[in-house]
């Protein structure tokens, strides 16, 4: 089997870095896709049932701070270059097939399951606490934000405590 080849990590985390600085100096905010979600969501709302963007509190607070088409905010910019990037990457690397990796003791449908139940509960958490992880801990550590640090001591905490449990699906 052939190995298959990624960029050097290290080379990825600095140019990751530089992106992130470049990000906050340039638009004086970090990253972050939870936010090009909502923007999403909230053109979706406008466009089906416009006369309750008009008496909801939340929609009108966003109204004021965002003027204009909510699809014209650069994080939805964001989501879409990371979108043609990925589709970039694969096809320069020759890795656009359809696989679904999975461990020998599971299944594509539990894989595929999984990961609509994790993206789910990725968008709801995202919104409870204000932010999805790229937005919470690498900007917020950019800045070293006390919210920040922990946020990605939590991510990283929660990671290995699932993955005790998860893990005989693995290996």
């Amino acid at each position: 089997m052939e190995e298959t080849k990624y960029m050097n990590p290290y080379l990825a985390g600095v140019l990751l870095g530089i992106l992130l600085l470049a990000t906050i100096f340039i638009t004086g905010r970090g990253l972050g896709a939870s936010g090009a979600i909502k923007s999403g969501t909230i053109a979706a709302v406008q466009t089906i049932a416009p006369s309750h963007t008009q008496n909801t509190k939340f929609y009108q607070e966003y109204a004021e701070e965002h003027s204009g088409n909510p699809l014209m905010n650069w994080l939805v910019f964001e989501v879409v270059g990371v979108l043609i990037g990925a589709f970039l990457s694969g096809l320069a690397s020759n890795r656009l097939n359809l696989i679904f990796e999975k461990g020998p003791r599971a299944t594509t449908k539990v894989r595929v399951t999984g990961a609509i139940i994790g993206g789910i509960l990725w968008g709801i958490g995202s919104q409870l606490g204000r932010g999805c992880t790229s937005g919470a801990a690498l900007s917020g550590m950019a800045v070293m934000s006390t919210g920040g640090i922990i946020t990605m001591f939590a991510i990283f905490a929660g990671a290995y405590m699932f993955a005790y449990f998860f893990r005989k699906m693995w290996i």
